[in-house]
C-alpha cells in the first residue's frame, strides 16, 4: 500500500491502494480503471513494441485514439516485457509493493514466467490476484482463447435478442467485458474488505467473462433447468408485461415504454385513450398482459403515432409514467439529467485539450473519487516508475537497449 494517507477523502475510498494493470483489451482494464477511478494507484503494465491492443480499437483523432482515453485514465504507463527474465523480475518487485495485480492471459502464462499466485503471494503475503478470462482457470475450455463475442453467443444473450423471426443477434459494443470489467472491480473491493478485516491475508480472483453475463441475462437457465423451457426472441417485448416496446412519434423518433409496475401500466392506457382494458381479467399482472401485447402496442402505437416525441414525454412526465426517448449518443452531451448530475463530464487532456467522458460510475457522498488525467501515451512514466523502485539512469537506459522496457 503506498503512504498517501493525508490525501484528501475526496480522492476516494481506495486512495492508498497499489495496483498492477498487466491485462489487456477490456474487461480486465475497465476494472483497473474502477479501482483508479476511486482513488487506486494503477500502474498500467504493457510490451515495449506490442502495447495493449485497445490502443488500437474504435476512432482516433488526429491519430490519438479516443477509447484509450478513457480506459486508460488514472493510469501510470509502463513498458516490460514479461517474456524476458529481467522484465519478470521487474514485475516482481513491482507485485511485492502492490495491492492488486490485474491479468488476463491464458492460463498457465504467468505461472510459465514465475508469477503465480503463489510466487507472487510469498513475497507479499496480502497480494490480491484478479485473473479474468473467457471461461475460468480450469476445465475443459480454461486454455480457449476467448473474447466477449463468444460469451455473449454462449450465455444466452444473443439467443434472446432480436427479432422472433430473425438471426440471434450479438451487441454492438463490448457488453460481456464491461459487465465482467464492473463484477472485477467488485470483486476486488471485497478481497480488500476481507483482507482488512480479516487477518490481511490476499487471495486469488478466478474471474471468467460468461458468468456475469449470465447473471445479466437473467432467470433463463433456472426455467430451463426447473421447466424444460428454453425463453425464445420476443424482439422489443417481454414476457413479464405490456405495453413494453419501442413506438415511432410522428415526427419520426423512437420512445420507450416500461410498464413492470401495475399502477404504471393502468396510468399508460389512461393516457392513450382506452381505460376500458383496466377492466379486464387479464390486466391485472404483467405476465398476462404480455399475452395481450397485440393489442396493447396498437392502443399505445396509435397514440404516439399521432404526436412528437415532445408531446409523448411531457404527457407521460405529467402523469407519472415511465417512457424515455431511443437517444443517440449525441443526445447525451446535452440531455438535461445527464448535464446536472455530471454523468459525462469534461476532463482536460495533453494531446487533444479538453474532452468529455463517462465520469465515474457511481456518486459516493465522502469519497467520491475523480478523473485525475487521460490515457497516456505507451511508458511514459516507464522512467519514474522504475526510478522509484531504486533503479539507477544507466540501468534503465540498458534496459532499454536490451528491450526489456
Amino acid at each position: 500500500m503506498t503512504d498517501d494517507t493525508s490525501e484528501s477523502p475526496a480522492a476516494g475510498p481506495l486512495r492508498g491502494i497499489k495496483v498492477l494493470d498487466a491485462s489487456t483489451i477490456l474487461a480486465g482494464p475497465l476494472s483497473a480503471q474502477i479501482l483508479g477511478d476511486f482513488g487506486a494507484e494503477v500502474i498500467k503494465i504493457e510490451h515495449p513494441d506490442k502495447p495493449d491492443g485497445m490502443r488500437g480499437h474504435g476512432l482516433d483523432k488526429n491519430g490519438v485514439p479516443l477509447w484509450w482515453k478513457m480506459i486508460s485514465r488514472n493510469k501510470q504507463t509502463v513498458t516490460l516485457n514479461l517474456n524476458t527474465a529481467d522484465g519478470q523480475a521487474i514485475f516482481r518487485e513491482l507485485a511485492a509493493e502492490a495491492d492488486v495485480v490485474v491479468e488476463n492471459f491464458r492460463p498457465g502464462t504467468f505461472e510459465r514466467w514465475g508469477l503465480s499466485y503463489a510466487e507472487l503471494s510469498a513475497a507479499n503475503p496480502g497480494l490480491i490476484m484478479l485473473r479474468v478470462t473467457g471461461f475460468g482457470q480450469h476445465g475443459p475450455y480454461a486454455g480457449r482463447p476467448a473474447f466477449g463475442t463468444l460469451v455473449e453467443s454462449m450465455s444466452g444473450f444473443a439467443h434472446l435478442t432480436g427479432q422472433p423471426d430473425g438471426p440471434p443477434t450479438l451487441p454492438a459494443f463490448g457488453l460481456a467485458d464491461s459487465i465482467a470489467g464492473i463484477a472485477g472491480s467488485a470483486a476486488v473491493s471485497m478481497a480488500l474488505l476481507d483482507r482488512e478485516r480479516h487477518g490481511g491475508a490476499g487471495q486469488e480472483i478466478d474471474l471468467d467473462l460468461l458468468s456475469p453475463i449470465m447473471a445479466a441475462v437473467g432467470p433463463a437457465v433456472i426455467y430451463a433447468d426447473q421447466l424444460g423451457i428454453d425463453q425464445e426472441r420476443t424482439g422489443n417485448r417481454s414476457q413479464n408485461n405490456a405495453p413494453r416496446n419501442l413506438y415511432r412519434t410522428k415526427d419520426d423518433h423512437w420512445v420507450a415504454i416500461s410498464t413492470s409496475a401495475q399502477a404504471i401500466a393502468e396510468r399508460v392506457m389512461r393516457i392513450v385513450g382506452h381505460p376500458e382494458v383496466l377492466d379486464e381479467e387479464w390486466f391485472a399482472t404483467g405476465r398476462a398482459r404480455a399475452q395481450h401485447a397485440d393489442l396493447l402496442d396498437r392502443y399505445v402505437g396509435d397514440w404516439i403515432a399521432d404526436r412528437t416525441r415532445d408531446e409523448v414525454t411531457g404527457v407521460f412526465e405529467d402523469a407519472g409514467a415511465a417512457v424515455a426517448p431511443v437517444y443517440r449518443p449525441s443526445d447525451l452531451l446535452v440531455d438535461p439529467q445527464v448535464v446536472a448530475t455530471d454523468m459525462i463530464t469534461t476532463v482536460a487532456d495533453d494531446e487533444l485539450g479538453p474532452m468529455r467522458m463517462h465520469n465515474v460510475m457511481w456518486r459516493m457522498g465522502r469519497t467520491p473519487g475523480a478523473i485525475r488525467h487521460t490515457g497516456r501515451p505507451a511508458g511514459a512514466d516507464t522512467d519514474k516508475v522504475l526510478t522509484q523502485l531504486g533503479h539507477s539512469a544507466e540501468d534503465i537506459d540498458n534496459l532499454r537497449l536490451r528491450g526489456v522496457i
